[in-house]
């Protein structure tokens, strides 16, 4: 019997993402449905604190030993729903007390997605700075294809009102697994 393309998506979502924050394996938390033609993830500024050149790395929760940790996860997706092996992932954000490090590469890196799609970070919540909500900005890239730049924001925020660049289609899927918290994403990348 032949699979949909949204039963692939589906069998892929239950997949179990190794190495959970809490060192457990555990497995992605379902989120809505990747139908066919969905539109890309919407494009944001990438604001005046990107650092190009990054390093390689997954573990941003070292840079901030304090910060209320989180797993930032996700899948780079095509329109079609279909997983992007070999994506291009760059995060950057603020410390827990709202500063950017506009010297070195502290909570800033990339990484590449896997053969399913998947990628993630192992992170903390950034903190609050003057006129902003919470946020992780990320660039997007799929082999041969354009960078996407963006801004992925929590869910409950009382600055996601006053905000001018929030963007509810942008909201991350907050869960706990095995005592850890995942914020989770799914890029749709055209």
């Amino acid at each position: 019997m032949a699979q949909t393309r949204r039963d692939l998506l589906a069998a892929l979502l239950a997949t179990p993402l190794a190495g959970a924050a809490s060192g457990q394996t555990a497995a992605l938390p379902l989120t809505p449905a990747c139908d066919d033609g969905d539109a890309p993830t919407p494009v944001q500024t990438e604001g005046p604190y990107f650092t190009p050149n990054t390093p390689r790395k997954r573990d941003f929760a070292a840079d901030s030993p304090g910060g209320d940790r989180v797993a930032l996860v996700g899948f780079a997706l095509d329109p079609s729903c279909r997983p992007l092996a070999g994506a291009l992932i760059e995060l950057w954000h603020c410390d827990a007390a709202g500063v950017y490090d506009s010297d070195g590469f502290r909570l800033r890196g990339h990484q590449f997605t896997d053969a399913q799609g998947r990628w993630r970070f192992d992170t903390i919540v950034p903190g609050l700075y003057p006129g902003r909500t919470r946020h992780f900005h990320l660039k997007a890239q799929p082999r041969g294809g354009r960078v996407l730049t963006t801004q992925l924001y929590f869910p409950g925020e009382p600055g996601n009102t006053r905000d001018r660049v929030f963007d509810d289609r942008l909201l991350l899927d907050l869960a706990t697994l095995d005592g850890a918290r995942v914020a989770r994403f799914d890029l749709v990348l055209a």
